[in-house]
């Protein structure tokens, strides 16, 4: 069938509520690396990688001989929560290269394939625990669309998605530096220590440490430790959504890494599986692992082909820190060549950690001006922010570095080209 045969039949029987492929009107057909083909023969750079659900690339050709080899060998495709060896093997995987050198004892509790029903258990667990039901997140966090998780999040576009339910039992407070002035973990803490403050006693604080469709607001150190104290004094628990921060994004395995906290809950998804395999879990303190047998149930509580990718990415990538070096210097690059870029669009700035980098530019027209004109010329990039204001590089941590600096040589005319017609238009 012809390319324009397989546009034709999305935009027949698929559902309105499709979105990526309007940014990106082709039909992709293959993809390696950091590249993406279409049916008609044309590479594109992906500095999307899947929202960070591939930051090890596309088909990493050792996971890929490791799964064909599962498969080929008749290895167990679904298994319920039953015990599977390529499940004790990741688990064990897990336990020696992440939680064993970082003193972590927390439990994996395996859940449905989406980061969405990693928050909804966390939730769950946080308010089974506590006794308590409302939870503290924070402005621009986004969390899911799942009426629990929806609750947490605060894009009024994805809110009004839930068709009018009710979303309740939230209270939501400023994430740093997103009130001009004002010192937001001191106004938490005074909200939460006055008692005719109106908020009720938290069951737990959930927050991203860098905020993926939020428009890439990242927190300090001081300040997460703040907030983890700031739980701990009012008898709440600290979850972490690291679903799209995690697994190498901003530095570290976990984007609070070096943090000096340890978040009694964490939630993971996207990357967790290595290579875009539907794949989440929540990692909790012992002393919250009060789960009934199959009281948060579901058919695909775990994914045994995932299991098989994320023990070889684990192994691969997290046995000694020279991937992490490698990633700290790409970062630098990003950090340099997207502040030069933002000297071009008047107003702009820098905003993000890690390899989770954005420019700010002001306007949502503009960020979305600026993708579409990148796209035209071989870059796959989205935007984010409340107004989608921010054009945001999410790159495979694994991109190699000539393909990476002539991905951003792209963006960086984008952005002129961009940014020239703007001024004209005015």
């Amino acid at each position: 069938m012809t390319t324009e045969t397989h546009k034709h039949t999305i935009e027949r029987r698929e559902s309105e509520v499709r979105s990526y492929c309007r940014s990106f009107d082709t039909v992709f057909t293959r993809a390696s690396g950091s590249s993406l083909f279409d049916a008609d023969g044309h590479e594109y750079t992906d500095f999307l990688a899947g929202c960070s659900s591939l930051n090890y690339g596309h088909n990493d050709p050792d996971m890929k001989a490791a799964l064909i080899e599962h498969i080929a060998a008749d290895g167990i495709a679904h298994g319920l929560d039953m015990i599977t060896d390529t499940k004790a093997a990741f688990m064990r995987a897990f336990e020696e290269i992440v939680l064993e050198p970082r003193g972590m004892d927390h439990k994996i509790m395996m859940v449905g394939p989406t980061g969405t029903n990693a928050v909804e258990a966390a939730l769950k667990i946080a308010r089974k625990t506590t006794g308590r039901r409302n939870v503290v997140a924070f402005t621009n966090g986004f969390h899911g669309m799942t009426l629990g998780a929806l609750a947490l999040t605060g894009n009024a576009g994805k809110r009004a998605g839930s068709g009018g339910v009710s979303l309740n039992d939230v209270t939501r407070l400023p994430y740093e530096g997103t009130m001009e002035g004002v010192d937001t973990l001191a106004f938490a803490r005074d909200m939460l220590s006055n008692p005719s403050s109106g908020i009720d006693a938290p069951a737990a604080f959930i927050l991203e440490t860098v905020q993926g469709e939020g428009g890439l607001n990242a927190v300090s150190k001081e300040w997460l430790q703040g907030i983890s104290a700031l739980a701990k004094e009012h008898g709440a628990l600290l979850i972490v959504d690291d679903i799209q921060a995690g697994i190498g994004r901003t530095g570290g395995f976990f984007s609070f890494d070096d943090f000096g906290v340890e978040p009694d809950i964490v939630t993971m998804a996207k990357s967790l599986s290595g290579m875009g395999l539907p794949f989440a879990a929540v990692l909790l303190k012992p002393e919250l692992d009060v789960w009934k047998p199959a009281e948060h149930n579901g058919t695909f509580r775990g994914n045994t082909h995932a299991f098989v990718t994320a023990r070889v990415a684990l192994e691969k990538f997290w046995k000694d820190d020279t991937f992490r070096t490698e990633v700290a210097d790409k970062a630098q690059v990003l950090e340099r060549r997207l502040g030069e870029i933002a000297q071009m669009v008047p107003g702009s700035r820098l905003k993000g950690r890690g390899m989770m980098r954005g420019i700010d530019v002001g306007s949502g027209d503009l960020a979305g001006a600026i993708c579409a004109e990148a796209f035209r010329n071989g870059l796959v990039i989205e935007t984010s922010g409340a107004e989608d204001e921010v054009v945001k590089v999410l790159a495979p941590l694994t991109t190699p570095m000539e393909q990476f600096e002539k991905g951003l040589d792209t963006l960086e005319a984008a952005v002129r080209a961009s940014t020239q017609m703007s001024i004209a238009a005015e």
